[in-house]
């Protein structure tokens, strides 16, 4: 069920963003004059003369710019610039766009933005998630230190790539803190009273009472480093730390359980023959009742491939007797999903256990013990190590394509098409770390995005973190929990919703934070949009004492009351969000 809730989770994420871009206003005019459908200049206009002799101006101020400066300001103000990425959305707004074709850059943006969220599922879908259950698979793990460390891992990538991303920047801190904390009231109200709606029932008590309880601790550690202002060192590992205490503390409890249950088995049943796991009883019944059918598929005349034909069947995404049987939405997605499957099999090695020959490709995988490290060093750091040149003679990225080649020649001599090698294990680890960067690409593109059309339309990181960023990165969350809802599995819906978070929020402040300060950075500064954040972390609070404290009061039993008081909280919050980011709702001016 986990596997199958995974690939539910990332099918469904990425495919509604681009209705949201619609309905924002298109508000600025050609000429860039005040008027009632323009932007309201936020402080006196600057020449473009003048534009570098100010240090740090902020970036959104360049829609109250005339035109003809907007550009040049762009290129000059230090807060326009961007840390990491390979475009420059902004500069392209501006500078290559005529100003009377912003609507239709705004639009173009809009549908990049739709396609790296696509880009974002795919790979954590195919590639990401796969090749982490096979290294659980390698490593041996039980299903709850997998369920809560790489099934988690599967299941948060964009969210936890997205917030490393925003952490780069102060300015973009509160994007990230915008998105988890976003995240965390959408799926502790939305998604939890939606499944109460559709199907109540009764909440574990302990499960429930421990996720809660830790998900408060680590909300309430994260609000006291923003009441700080900066997170140190002690801080981010206190954060990581504490999601470590939280993995022990599900493994022991399970552990308890799991006793518990044998001994009173025992007890129950003293004079009864040795009785048979779950497991076990699964396997002799699958056994005894199921006829594997796979024979009968198999060729009459035996046929060896060659090399080239399994090279040419791997590379190809798409599987025809599905195309014929499925209907035209899902075609279509597919014929978006080729181009980036097509890449992704090019350049990411997948490992499956549950096949015979654990996915081996031969002329395939020895390609990509070529191709993959070369995208490694291309796509860390948006390719800055790629293109360092060794003693200003060799780049990096030759060296890496020499030595890939020479074991890929190597690999390719000592093993067969037939048979996976020994080391097949190995290609595993590199398929991780592959797609893992090939998100964390695409994620930066996506924080970048998000943040010129915060620029362009005057809003605040933290509110785009908390709608667009948000919505983008729970939508999976929302259909895949409701699904598992209406097919009789409400309590583990209910459960995912708070067992995710919880990994979210910790790894991604922890880790984020935590590779600033590895590049040297005493600490990290966290600079908050003003009232709004307290808003969104104090929302946040307030549902999961709501929580706590409604849940127990009705013996654990969830209801439609309940469920509809969740989703009326949310609606309130989110008003409450939107007229404090355009003024309405303000501190008194001292």
């Amino acid at each position: 069920m986990a596997s199958g809730r995974l690939k539910l989770h990332w099918v469904l994420r990425p495919l509604w963003v681009l209705h949201l871009l619609w309905v924002l206003p298109m508000v600025e005019t050609v000429t860039g004059t005040s008027g009632p459908l323009t932007w309201a200049h936020m402080g006196p206009p600057l020449p473009a003369s003048g534009v570098h002799q100010t240090p740090v101006v902020d970036c959104r101020d360049v829609c109250g710019l005339n035109v003809s400066d907007r550009c040049n300001f762009i290129r000059t103000n230090p807060d326009c610039h961007s840390n990491g990425g390979y475009l420059d959305y902004l500069d392209g707004i501006f500078c290559r766009f005529p100003p009377n074709l912003l609507p239709l850059a705004i639009t173009l943006y809009g549908f990049w933005l739709l396609y790296l969220f696509l880009i974002l599922g795919v790979t954590a879908e195919k590639f990401f998630c796969p090749n982490l259950s096979a290294i659980s698979t390698t490593l041996k793990l039980s299903h709850n230190v997998a369920g809560v460390t790489f099934l988690a891992f599967g299941n948060g990538a964009p969210d936890i790539f997205s917030a490393v991303v925003a952490f780069s920047d102060p300015h973009t801190a509160g994007l990230a803190f915008g998105a988890l904390f976003g995240a965390g009231v959408l799926v502790t109200t939305v998604v939890a009273g939606g499944i109460a709606i559709l199907r109540p029932f009764t909440a574990a008590s302990r499960p429930f009472l421990r996720d809660i309880v830790f998900y408060m601790a680590a909300v309430f550690l994260i609000f006291y480093a923003l009441y700080l202002g900066r997170v140190t060192l002690a801080w981010a590992l206190g954060y990581l730390g504490l999601y470590v205490f939280y993995v022990v503390t599900v493994v022991l409890c399970t552990w308890i359980y799991q006793w518990q249950r044998r001994r009173s088995l025992v007890y129950s049943m003293p004079a009864t023959p040795e009785v048979l796991s779950d497991s076990e009883e699964e396997r002799v019944s699958s056994t005894a009742n199921s006829y594997d059918y796979g024979d009968e598929y198999q060729p009459l005349l035996f046929y060896q491939e060659t090399t080239a034909q399994i090279l040419v069947w791997a590379l190809n995404p798409l599987d025809y007797r599905k195309w014929r049987s499925k209907p035209a939405p899902w075609r279509v997605l597919k014929v978006l999903k080729l181009p980036v499957e097509f890449l992704l099999l090019l350049t990411v090695p997948l490992v499956d256990p549950d096949k015979e020959d654990r996915n081996w490709k031969r002329p395939l995988n020895c390609l990509h013990l070529v191709i993959s490290p070369l995208v490694l060093v291309l796509t860390l750091q948006s390719g800055a190590y790629g293109i360092y040149e060794i003693g200003g003679l060799f780049p990096v990225w030759g060296i890496v394509v020499i030595v890939g080649t020479a074991l890929a020649a190597v690999t390719f001599f000592v093993t067969t098409n037939s048979k996976p090698p020994r080391f097949h294990w190995a290609f595993a680890f590199l398929g991780f770390l592959t797609s893992a960067l090939w998100i964390n690409a695409a994620a930066t593109e996506v924080v970048n995005i998000l943040r010129s059309l915060g620029v362009v339309f005057r809003l605040s990181n933290t509110v785009l973190g908390l709608t667009l960023l948000a919505w983008g990165n729970s939508i999976g969350d929302v259909f895949s929990d409701f699904t598992l809802a209406r097919q009789g599995y409400p309590r583990m819906a209910f459960s995912a919703c708070f067992g995710g978070i919880i990994f979210n929020v910790l790894v991604g402040v922890g880790l984020g934070c935590l590779l600033q300060i590895s590049r040297g950075h005493p600490e990290v500064k966290l600079e908050p949009d003003g009232l709004l954040v307290w808003i969104l972390a104090g929302a946040l609070g307030l549902s999961l004492v709501g929580s706590l404290v409604s849940v127990p009061l009705q013996s654990f039993q969830l209801n439609k009351v309940y469920g509809s008081c969740l989703l009326l909280f949310y609606v309130s919050f989110l008003v409450v969000a939107l007229l404090t980011e355009f003024g309405v709702i303000h501190l008194p001016s001292v």
